[in-house]
């Protein structure tokens, strides 16, 4: 993005850092020298957190994929796996991500829309079918309901027979960028990141290989924040997470192996590259100087990676294939475990078969062809690279900094400074785009005449899907055990109202087959719902 206009020769990135047209090693001493770079597999991890990387294993590749009603779901679950995905990334539509159930009048219309529907244990039990959940392991993308399908999950893999102190899995479960980013809260900020803390504990004690959380920059990023801001904010969202559960008496190492990331990758290439490796070397530095952290598995970084859906554009569909492909690259130089490619079509829809095997053979192509598994951190050394490092840490250090004086990331994100700041900059950046001053190729420069129709099949939303979700969920209704429910609804509402971890109660509720919306209508009661603050 060009910068200043007194020198129009000056270049800045995304984040504010000028890009000069030539580095040395100079460059690198002045940004704070190789003090970080260190080697794979060491603290501080700058250059991955496994010694051989993708030479001893590729990334996971796991798309997001969910819709209509579990039976549709399965049934797209199934041909990833056939077609070669090692890993599941599950969509959930905005009812089941609300903690409403399928009937209930504020689900209208939006029932299985933008992910899978599911109201009971029985919907879970439908959609893994046939599923190893050994073989394929599962991220579940919720947050105001995690707690709820958190237990869903390990309550259908136990009744399969599966050990769930040994099942490895993740849920995004990050409700502080819910109210930074996408919306899909339930609780006011206290009790939803008490939420978070009960299934971090829960989990430590009963699944210890799961990772119930995974901090979500991605949606911060692509709310309005720049890369800098996406990693800081992340850490700061991290660290509240961390303290939740450190208060209650557990040991950091007990649980911070189990924390994950989701992170974007759209944008300029060695930006992005730069900000993974950056943020790898300051999250462990943050685990063990300020968490105290002994184990080195906890200062890992892991995360998962890939296209952001937010990059891609309406115009000139067909092009997002080429920016796909950009960002799986990115994903693979950053040293991600997992991968998640956005497909060509989802700035339209959910993506079709065609287009979600054109995502995977993608990255199947960077595994095979282009050599991305063959050495580990290729791009480390660049003197460009190790200074644009450097750079971003520095100033991930700042972010972090400002957010503690101003009181820290829950006291921002409870009285909407926060979201006000990544509004705001979500708006300064489509008048950028708009006016082109960040160029957007196909957007604001190369366009063409497309006033012919554009090749992308929409995926239609069919009302008879809504319709078999509602009879199965009455069925589930008239075959379970009323008395067995009521029993553990009203324990789930004693555990709240005392303060305790309501995970337990989840779980026995879960396992009786009581709704989503049943158990989280019997939390608000206690904790109330969240209401948004207007910051002018």
């Amino acid at each position: 993005m060009d910068g200043s206009s007194s020198d129009p020769k000056k270049v800045f990135n995304e984040s504010g850092i000028e890009i000069k047209p030539l580095y040395g090693p100079e460059d690198v001493e002045e940004s704070g020298g190789i003090e970080f770079i260190g080697e794979p597999g060491e603290y501080p991890f700058t250059r991955g957190i496994h010694k051989e990387m993708y030479r001893k294993r590729p990334w996971t590749m796991r798309q997001y994929s969910g819709f209509g009603n579990p039976i549709d779901t399965n049934q797209r679950f199934k041909f990833l796996i056939e077609n070669g995905n090692t890993g599941l990334n599950v969509a959930f539509d905005l009812p089941t991500q609300t903690g409403l159930d399928t009937d209930n009048v504020l689900a209208e219309g939006e029932v299985g829309r933008v992910g899978m529907a599911v109201d009971s244990l029985r919907d879970f039990e439908i959609a893994f079918d046939g599923i190893d959940l050994e073989k394929i392991t599962v991220s579940l993308t919720i947050n105001g309901s995690a707690a709820i399908l958190i237990a869903m999950y390990l309550a259908m893999a136990e009744k399969r027979g599966y050990d769930i102190a040994k099942l490895r899995g993740t849920a995004q479960n990050d409700i502080l960028k819910e109210f930074i980013g996408r919306g899909t809260w339930i609780f006011p900020v206290d009790a939803s990141v008490k939420l978070v803390g009960d299934t971090i504990e829960y989990c430590a004690e009963h699944a210890p290989k799961y990772s119930p959380v995974s901090v979500c920059g991605y949606h911060i990023r692509e709310s309005g924040c720049n890369p800098v801001e996406e990693m800081a904010y992340a850490f700061c969202i991290a660290k509240a997470y961390a303290h939740e559960v450190m208060k209650r008496g557990l040991d950091v190492d007990e649980f911070a192996g189990r924390l994950s990331y989701n992170i974007n990758s759209f944008g300029n290439i060695f930006e992005q590259v730069a900000k993974y490796r950056a943020g790898r070397s300051l999250w462990a530095k943050i685990v063990k100087e300020d968490l105290k952290a002994k184990d080195p598995k906890s200062m890992w970084l892991r995360m998962i990676a890939g296209g952001g859906g937010g990059g891609l554009t309406f115009e000139q569909p067909e092009m997002n294939i080429v920016r796909g492909a950009y960002y799986a690259l990115i994903s693979a130089l950053a040293g991600t475990q997992t991968m998640a490619l956005c497909s060509f079509d989802e700035a339209y829809t959910i993506p079709t078969e065609y287009s979600a095997r054109i995502s995977l053979r993608t990255m199947q192509m960077l595994t095979h062809e282009m050599g991305l598994c063959e050495t580990v951190d290729p791009m480390a050394g660049s003197y460009y690279m190790e200074t644009l490092t450097n750079q971003m840490r520095s100033k991930m250090e700042e972010v972090m900094a400002d957010v503690d004086e101003e009181g820290g990331i829950k006291e921002m994100v409870r009285d909407g400074r926060i979201q006000a700041k990544v509004s705001k900059q979500a708006y300064d950046m489509q008048r950028n785009i708009d006016s082109g001053a960040f160029p957007k190729v196909g957007v604001n420069c190369f366009r063409i005449d497309e006033e012919e129709e554009r090749e992308v099949e929409f995926h239609d939303y069919d009302t008879k899907d809504a319709d078999l979700q509602v009879e199965s969920l009455k069925k589930v209704r008239a075959s379970r055990d009323q008395a067995a429910v009521d029993k553990c609804l009203a324990q789930l509402k004693a555990d709240a109202e005392a303060d305790k971890n309501v995970m337990p109660a989840i779980v026995e509720a879960v396992k009786a087959y009581a709704t989503v919306g049943e158990m989280t209508d019997t939390m608000v009661e206690i904790y109330g719902r969240y209401e948004e603050p207007i910051v002018f």
